[in-house]
């Protein structure tokens, strides 16, 4: 945590000084001047803090309290760096695009459009790529974001005067004011507290996912839309592009039930309320302002015949046209916008539960067309610009969120919708146990089921309270399309899929609730699903099987009739964390890699196209890698412009809390996605590339699963770590266990991973690897080495995996390690297991280094390691500190000191979690 403050003297009394203008795109000067704030607060509140700020304070010797204080500082002091490096990010990228223009800029719009003019790619296929892209991070309620949503807000308005500092036109004086707000709001951080006190509930979930909509995203995606519009603009110069709105957000918050009891169908109810009122509001700042803006008159410019018949009409719906007309006479721009609102404020009493007397919108599209017809107004009175620069930004908004926010999913698992189904059986058949799961009873029962006409008086009143909770579920989906927004639901993505019945029970269960369509049409039968279902594939098993699954289902009547009625497309989703727990990273990848290129061979083969959705975390174990190259190495063909991706907990933070990240992040995606499908069948796979990557894939799956099978590896995990502790975060509404069991099967993904992470040992992102190169060569010999060189070279998959294998290497820190081994109180259990661990490190280590070429870990990633260079020495004397608290909490009797022992272990395990920027 040290810093050296006698590189910026105009610091050493920042009460006296006010600190020098930011320049340069290093984070230096921002630490220096974030590293006073802090220390300056520390001064006032707390003395004793300083030595630990400059990394002379011997920890050891603090009571808990005390060691707790030292703990929050040093994570608010994480914090604060992080900020440092985004913004220092921020004017790297400014200074690129200053100086080498846009173009210059790895992962922009601008870059991608370049270099398909560059490639003779024609206008012709850009826009038909426009016209397919789709596009839809999805925020989850993973348990993996400790900072509440006051904090997060502080943290933004640090980043912004952080921002101010940068600009020259201050005085001394005003420049000493934004010091002191910096350090106010570092003050109150200090005060405030970061953890949760309580146990997190869904509905404060929901709150904190709209937290980023309203303080970024709501602005930066339409302008996102508007730097690709620039961008082609730039390349094809004259040609006219029509872009839709493809990029959108989705969410699983409020949605989520998969081993969350708290999310029931009125709590589902509650979330997409608060999500539309959230997009509203935004709509009627957006309206009002335009109003405000908008205050040309008659005299001054003609009104259009078209636009004045339209302003006639929406003041005789309003019922209120003299009012109107005297609050703004001769203003017609004004006078149509108040109609606007009106029935914008309508439709939010509406949503709020009340009655208005007004009319109002039923859905998001009268909205656009009003805006639309506004814009149109403003062209033919020669005033295209102010419609231009004015309206359409609030029409691109509403396109986008419409009058949902997101499009929000819902998610459960086979064992709960299989109970469900079940009770319906019995519910009609009396007497009896229903047919055998897998049977061919029972899939004729379902088969049978599905095209029997649905009987709209048939009550579920009888039925056990779960069966009726998933039906009520699904009913939701039926009445908030009618009467909030036809796209307020994304998908249904059904957990632990495992057969095709599975699918055809949740088809079932929509249909009983009410989701079907009657629809006519060629070809069409009366029966479609306007919900997509989508199948969730994790383990390495249910990978393997998903190509078989697939074609199976997609010869099933109602769901080729149902995917053809949403565009032609069957979404498939794919876990990267349940994958890589069951099969360790090299195969959890290979798998993933597999099943993807199996499923898009199928799609084409059939003449459906299969669009992935990809389950990551924010940890490289769950799938979090940077973002372009992460696209990049997705199996040719197997995007076509459709991405959707989870974006999880701490993620998010990171990613959409400040307004120029946020852009630079949607337009990394949107751009990589654009640039992987201008590639299409792009990059094949050499000869020998599928057979060496099988091999190794499967030579390092047999070492991980050995590490899982050894006897003692559950005891050595829960003793050895913080697992059953991190549940005390309360950084989560859900369990850590999906039905309560503590078997190592039953345990989620997220746990798995952040626990392995704080004790050091990090195996769910290295362990294995070593083997299987190891063994590669001892049978290919000479041969084997080149043939990995030049997989290393060749192969974009293999690459990613063996740098990230590299990156997270150094993060493993065998002396703490075994620090934590010593938790383990059954000897033989723990020498046994760290054996392994230590052995397979140095082997791994050995490994991927001799395959690579380095000499020292992450040398080819300087920024990655200088970063990480920076914290590891606070991370380390923490994670310390953390062993002899685990101690002494699980071996106190007495309340309150256990208590206080446990406030200052949360607190370390928050600290750790944010140094490496990522928990599970």
């Amino acid at each position: 945590m040290t810093r050296t403050l006698h590189a910026s003297p105009a610091l050493a009394e920042a009460s006296a000084f006010a600190p020098p203008v930011i320049t340069g795109t290093s984070a230096e000067q921002a630490l220096d001047i974030l590293f006073q704030a802090l220390l300056d607060v520390a001064r006032r509140h707390d003395p004793d803090l300083e030595a630990v700020l400059h990394g002379t304070a011997d920890i050891s010797r603090f009571s808990p309290e005390m060691l707790a204080r030292a703990l929050q500082v040093q994570g608010i002091w994480f914090h604060l760096i992080s900020i440092a490096e985004q913004n220092a990010a921020m004017r790297r990228r400014r200074h690129v695009e200053r100086t080498e223009g846009r173009a210059a800029l790895s992962g922009s719009f601008a870059k991608v459009f370049a270099d398909a003019r560059a490639q003779g790619i024609p206008p012709e296929k850009i826009q038909a790529l426009l016209s397919d892209l789709r596009i839809r991070p999805t925020l989850t309620a993973h348990p993996t974001e400790g900072k509440r949503v006051t904090v997060l807000e502080k943290f933004r308005r640090i980043y912004l005067v952080l921002r101010e500092l940068e600009m020259p036109r201050w005085t001394d004086r005003e420049r000493n004011g934004l010091m002191n707000e910096l350090r106010d709001q570092i003050e109150l951080v200090w005060m405030t507290g970061e953890l949760h006190l309580e146990k997190a509930t869904v509905e404060r979930e929901v709150a904190w996912g709209l937290h980023f909509f309203d303080e970024t995203l709501f602005e930066m995606l339409p302008e996102t839309m508007d730097t690709l519009e620039e961008s082609l603009a730039e390349a094809y110069p004259g040609t006219p592009f029509q872009v839709p709105p493809f990029f959108q957000f989705g969410s699983w918050i409020g949605g989520d039930r998969d081993g969350n009891p708290y999310v029931t169908a009125a709590v589902t109810r509650q979330a997409l309320h608060r999500n539309a009122l959230a997009s509203l509001n935004r709509y009627r700042d957006g309206v009002r302002e335009l109003g405000r803006t908008l205050s040309l008159t008659e005299r001054a410019l003609p009104l259009p015949e078209t636009f004045r018949q339209e302003l006639d009409r929406q003041l005789a719906e309003s019922g209120q046209a003299r009012a109107i007309a005297r609050r703004n006479p001769g203003e017609p721009y004004r006078q149509y916008l108040t109609c606007v609102l009106r029935k914008l404020d309508a439709t939010i009493a509406r949503n709020e539960g009340e009655h208005p007397s007004g009319p109002d919108y039923a859905s998001a599209d009268g909205l656009i067309e009003d805006l639309r017809v506004l814009e149109r107004g403003l062209d033919d009175a020669k005033c295209g610009a102010l419609g231009r620069d004015l309206v359409r930004p609030v029409r691109r908004m509403v396109e986008i969120f419409r009058f949902s926010t997101v499009r929000l999913d819902l998610r459960e698992n086979t064992t709960r919708t299989t109970e469900t189904l079940q009770a319906l059986w019995r519910q009609r058949n009396g007497e009896g146990e229903p047919p055998a799961l897998g049977s061919a009873a029972w899939r004729q029962w379902l088969d049978a089921e599905l095209v029997r006409p649905r009987d709209p008086e048939r009550s579920f009143e009888n039925l056990p309270d779960a069966a009726r909770e998933t039906l009520a579920t699904f009913a939701l989906v039926a009445e908030m399309r009618e009467t909030l927004d036809r796209e307020a639901f994304g998908a249904f993505v059904l957990s632990m899929t495992r057969s095709v019945e599975d699918v055809l029970g949740a088809y079932l269960l929509a249909k009983e609730a009410g989701v079907f369509l009657d629809a006519a049409g060629p070809d069409i039968r009366p029966e479609i699903c306007p919900l997509a279902i989508v199948p969730l594939f994790e383990t390495i098993d249910d990978l393997r099987a998903a190509p078989a699954i697939m074609r199976e289902l997609l010869t099933v009547p109602v769901v080729r009739r149902s995917t053809r009625w949403q565009g032609g497309v069957q979404e498939v989703m794919i876990g990267y964390s349940d994958s890589n727990k069951d099969g360790g990273f090299v195969a959890a990848n290979w798998e993933l890699y597999k099943a993807q290129s199996k499923l898009t061979r199928l799609g084409q083969e059939l003449g459906v196209g299969i669009a992935f959705f990809h389950g990551r975390g924010g940890s490289v174990s769950r799938g979090g890698v940077p973002t372009h190259r992460g696209i990049m190495a997705q199996p040719p063909g197997s995007i076509r412009g459709r991405f959707r991706t989870t974006e999880q907990g701490e993620v998010v933070s990171f990613k959409y809390a400040n307004r120029g990240t946020a852009a630079y992040q949607m337009e990394l995606l949107a751009a990589s996605v654009f640039e992987h499908a201008l590639a299409g069948d792009g990059e094949r796979a050499s000869v020998g590339h599928d057979d060496a990557l099988e091999a190794l894939a499967g030579a390092s799956r047999a070492a991980y699963v050995r590490l899982l099978q050894t006897d003692g590896l559950v005891d050595y995990f829960q003793s050895a770590s913080p697992l059953d502790e991190i549940a005390l975060l309360n950084i989560g509404s859900r369990p850590a266990r999906r039905f309560g069991a503590r078997s190592l099967a039953d345990l989620r993904a997220i746990p798995w991973v952040f626990a392995w992470s704080q004790n050091r040992h990090v195996v769910t992102g290295w362990y294995g690897v070593g083997s299987g190169l190891a063994s590669f060569l001892d049978v290919r010999g000479r041969d084997g080495e080149a043939t990995l060189k030049r997989l290393f070279q060749e192969s974009r998959v293999f690459r990613l995996v063996l740098d990230e294998v590299e990156k997270t290497l150094i993060m493993v820190d065998l002396d703490i390690a075994r620090a934590y081994a010593g938790l383990v109180p059954d000897a033989g259990v723990r020498d046994r297991i760290f054996s392994m661990i230590e052995a397979e490190y140095a082997l791994t280590r050995e490994m991927v280094l001799r395959v690579s070429g380095g000499t020292e870990l992450a040398e080819r990633f300087p920024l990655f390691r200088d970063r990480l260079k920076g914290r590891l020495p606070t991370i380390n004397q923490v994670g310390r500190e953390q062993v002899e608290l685990l101690a002494r909490y699980r071996a106190e009797t007495d309340e309150d000191r256990r208590e206080a022992v446990k406030s200052a272990l949360l607190l370390s395990i928050n600290c750790i979690a944010v140094g490496f920027g990522s928990t599970g």
